[in-house]
């Protein structure tokens, strides 16, 4: 199994910045997919970031040109840098991986919350 823990959550204004960071650890060989999701209040889980592989990367239009993912093998990292933030940003992200061993696997995450 694959045990996540996300930190860098909090209050930010609108147009600051926040970065999200994700640690993983356990059967963390050949995670294959690491991604960043978030549920707002009322609303279902989306997508915000995806990498597959290296560097094959996915953003919701709404991530788009404000957030970057990265992740880092070598310290079994995934990061979300979130520029220009807004309001509607505001919801609960969670960490995402996968891989063929030990299937999906979820971290408990952490709260943004963006004032206008």
């Amino acid at each position: 199994q694959v045990q996540l823990v996300e930190s860098g959550g909090g209050l930010v204004q609108a147009g600051g910045s926040l970065r999200l960071s994700c640690a993983a650890s356990g059967n963390i060989y050949s995670i294959n997919v690491m991604a960043w999701y978030r549920q707002a209040p009322g609303k279902a889980r989306e997508l915000v970031a995806r990498i597959t592989g290296v560097d094959r990367i996915n953003y919701s239009d709404s991530a788009k040109g404000r957030f970057t993912i990265s992740r880092d093998d070598a310290k079994n990292t995934v990061d979300l840098q979130m520029d220009s933030l807004k309001p509607e940003d505001t919801a609960v992200y969670y960490c995402n991986t996968w891989s063929p061993g030990s299937g999906m696997a979820w971290g408990q995450g952490t709260q943004v919350t963006v004032s206008s």
